[in-house]
């Protein structure tokens, strides 16, 4: 968070950085301008009316100008209206792009610590809150600052002692709201706060549905939302009780100031020195400043709130990018992949990998075994490029990776994972996601790596078959058949580099069978890095890297582990004695 931002400084930075529509924002303050001077001649009028009425010297003229003065005011009104309304929508339209594309280009290692529920909330709740300031309350204000100052300027050629008396409700109201603008923004920040937290802790508990009925964690989660709305509800009626304060205050004020004018200016009319229709006009102004004036209360008030999403929202775009986004564009087909001296740490206190090295040839399989928790996952996640070594590099041929741009590198690596991730919707998209020219795929290519991955006769039997809709994370599919999506998508990709997580770790025999075979075909001709849980699947690897508390204790074959390193026959025994 680090630097201050409580200004007002801050929040115009932010709008103007959204680079306003300039001639809908000019013609809509014309527009308003125009609507509040037009509407500044009625009281006028309105006195010539009041001071000149009888029914015989009626002026039809002057019905008809008043007539036509409204209408005029009513649809310049409108127009400007919702020109300044359609500024304020494409501005907070644009702050939305800045922060989507801000957070998909963000590295992993932001959201490992960062609830994916908060960014939600910062990307539609804390902008929803900008959008109202600026299509609502900011066109209001604008039209009714004019509308004042018009008002006052009139007020005070017709008669500055009344005008005068009527101003000293302004100093007051000023001192009045301050302090509860102030207020309003602290209770406001920790409202926006907790509200991230809580869209946060609802997708978790939503998106991990069958985890939490299958541990019987209702009440668990019960008692956690109830909590969670209470404290929106307590920071909910905190805001109230200041909008409570507001209306009555404004609501005081206005009437006192409407009651002292109205006998000052009884007293006038009855003494000669003011005319009734001078008095009705002064009314009718003074109420075309007491109506701005309402809305300016919460103009400040939603101003105070829309300063704590923009510290939010700042936070976040100021936030770097993930490293890479405009390196070498370079392909990698037969070349050695060298990693040297490697080692990382999540944290000054969390070392994960130290001086990890080998090497990988063009179209070698190699493997990496040893105890959970010795870092071979996070290996891979420094191969994916997720996160950047503490020391040490990765080359390819003679090109560090950090110098390559991120799509050139990531393009050209397939990743088949245990999870087997997919996104919500259908076999067809989750098969093209991702590539820039999905919609130049036909229907016969992707049957063809359907194939390829033995998943062509399942998918076949779906009454909608490639639209058929896989539900959220793959869920109406079976783990086999996830697995064989995401290895025909691989396929569609035909990268140099593979990355398998044990992808037939959580399947069943037969499904391991087809899976297997299908990423055996998947294997030849690209260089493959494996992941093993299970020593069997990778007797055959060119290469075993042994991990074990984050460094290298072995490397070779199958049989020249078995032969030098006792933790690997050991681990080699036992899971065959378990076979």
């Amino acid at each position: 968070m680090g630097k201050q931002r409580n200004g007002i400084k801050p929040f115009i930075s932010l709008i103007i950085s959204t680079n306003i529509p300039r001639l809908a924002l000019t013609i809509g303050l014309i527009g308003s301008i125009i609507t509040t001077l037009v509407g500044l001649s009625i009281p006028l009028l309105t006195r010539e009316l009041v001071d000149g009425f009888s029914i015989e010297s009626m002026s039809m003229l002057l019905i008809v100008a008043i007539g036509l003065v409204f209408i005029l005011q009513a649809v310049i009104d409108g127009i400007s209206t919702y020109l300044l309304t359609a500024v304020g929508q494409r501005i907070v339209a644009r702050l939305r792009e800045q922060m989507w594309m801000k957070l998909i280009r963000m590295p992993v290692s932001y959201f490992d610590k960062t609830n994916s529920g908060e960014s939600v909330s910062r990307v539609v709740n804390d902008t929803g809150i900008v959008k109202d300031l600026i299509s609502q309350h900011f066109p209001q204000f604008i039209s009714g600052l004019i509308s004042i100052i018009g008002a006052v300027a009139i007020l005070l050629i017709m008669d500055w002692k009344m005008t005068l008396m009527m101003l000293i409700a302004v100093p007051i109201t000023i001192l009045l709201m301050m302090p509860l603008g102030s207020k309003m923004a602290k209770i406001s920040r920790s409202l926006q706060d907790e509200t991230a937290m809580f869209t946060g802790n609802i997708q978790q508990t939503l998106s991990e549905i069958r985890l939490m009925k299958s541990s019987t964690a209702e009440s668990f989660e019960e008692q956690k939302g109830v909590q969670g709305i209470g404290k929106l509800f307590s920071y909910g009626l905190r805001e109230s009780k200041i909008f409570a304060l507001i209306g009555p205050l404004m609501y005081l004020i206005i009437m006192a100031v409407v009651v002292i004018i109205i006998g000052y200016g009884g007293i006038r009319v009855a003494n000669g020195t003011m005319s009734t229709g001078a008095l009705v006009a002064f009314l009718l102004y003074l109420f075309q400043i007491i109506m701005p004036i309402t809305t300016f209360a919460m103009f400040f008030t939603q101003l105070q709130k829309a300063k704590g999403a923009t510290e939010r929202i700042i936070d976040i775009l100021d936030l770097p990018v993930e490293a890479g986004q405009n390196g070498i564009d370079k392909q990698i087909t037969h070349e050695t992949i060298h990693v040297n001296n490697v080692t990382f740490a999540y944290d000054d206190n969390e070392q994960v990998l130290e001086n990890i090295s080998f090497t990988a040839k063009p179209g070698e399989m190699i493997a990496f075994a040893g105890p959970s928790g010795g870092g071979k996952t996070t290996l891979f996640g420094l191969l994916e490029r997720f996160y950047q070594p503490t020391e040490g590099e990765i080359i390819i041929g003679n090109t560090s990776i950090q110098d390559l741009s991120l799509e050139a590198w990531r393009s050209q690596i397939g990743y088949v994972s245990q999870e087997s991730a997919m996104m919500a919707g259908t076999i067809r998209e989750n098969l093209t996601y991702g590539l820039s020219n999905a919609s130049d795929i036909s229907d016969g290519q992707l049957w063809a790596v359907t194939a390829m991955a033995y998943a062509d006769q399942f998918i076949a039997d779906f009454p909608e078959q490639l639209d058929t809709k896989v539900g959220e994370r793959g869920i109406k599919l079976s783990g086999g058949q996830r697995q064989r999506i995401n290895i025909a998508r691989a396929f569609l990709r035909d990268p140099k580099i593979l990355m398998m997580d044990e992808a037939t770790a959580s399947l069943d025999s037969q499904s391991e069978r087809i899976v297997q075979q299908a990423l055996t075909r998947l294997m030849k001709g690209r260089t493959t890095f494996v992941i093993a849980h299970r020593l069997s699947t990778i007797v055959d690897a060119d290469k075993i890297v042994f991990i074990e508390k984050g460094k290298i204790t072995g490397i070779g074959n199958h049989q020249e582990l078995m032969e030098q390193h006792a933790l690997y026959r050991e681990f080699a025994e036992q899971q065959l004695a378990d076979r």
